[in-house]
């Protein structure tokens, strides 16, 4: 399938309407948009295959839609850290956020210093960005010692009061992922939460008392990574 063809299937699918419902249900704000459902993305990106050329085309278009449906045809093996600092900076939503950071950023060698480097970042769906990859990259890397995770907690506290809902809702999904990594983990993301919890702000209350309720749970899902230490 090639570039004109997908487009052709794009606009079929495109409805207006869709646009608005999005806006209004999920918060989803695109310029461009053709009012697409990611569901029936998800469907033509298993259509398409595999097509890292045909993938750059479509972000180079400009639609959104078409922009969404590169990153379910690329491998994260595929991409550079000079096209991550390139994409970070035109997601506009969590949408598109998301589907970068948990499908492709979080699975390539650069994860860990995009996480450090977008963490401090103003825009907020660049900071978004940093804790999307974060949560994603809890069970991207099975591998990943337990101090690559401490040295994020500094991170998730100073962002713990940022009051924006999808930057806080990022930082709150980070914590939350980081403390059912492993038992270690867990204990540690809850002394974490506490402490956020005393820096007192509406933000800082939500994030800790969302982490703090789920970690403490006791159907929490404990992942045991890495298997060889937890699961030897």
């Amino acid at each position: 399938m090639n570039y004109n063809e997908v487009l052709r299937l794009l606009y079929q699918l495109a409805n207006p309407e869709k646009v608005d419902f999005k806006r209004k249900k999920y918060g989803v704000i695109a310029h461009n948009s053709l009012g697409i459902y990611h569901s029936d993305l998800k469907s033509l990106a298993k259509q398409i295959g595999h097509q890292p050329k045909l993938a750059l085309q479509l972000i180079d278009s400009n639609i959104y839609e078409a922009r969404l449906l590169a990153s379910k045809i690329l491998k994260p093996k595929e991409i550079t850290e000079k096209q991550m600092n390139t994409w970070v900076n035109t997601f506009e939503n969590w949408e598109v956020c998301d589907s970068y950071c948990m499908g492709l950023f979080s699975k390539t060698p650069y994860a860990v210093k995009q996480i450090n480097s977008w963490a401090t970042r103003k825009p907020e769906f660049e900071k978004r960005a940093a804790f999307a990859t974060l949560s994603s990259y809890c069970m991207a890397d099975k591998k990943a010692s337990n101090e690559v995770f401490l040295s994020f907690l500094p991170l998730i506290k100073n962002a713990a009061t940022d009051d924006r809902v999808y930057v806080k809702k990022a930082v709150n999904w980070a914590l939350r992922s980081i403390g059912k990594r492993n038992k270690d983990l867990n204990k540690i993301a809850l002394a974490s939460a506490q402490e956020i919890q005393k820096l007192n702000t509406k933000s800082s209350i939500w994030i800790a008392k969302g982490a703090i309720k789920e970690l403490s749970g006791e159907n929490v899902n404990i992942l045991d990574y890495p298997r060889s230490i937890y699961r030897p």
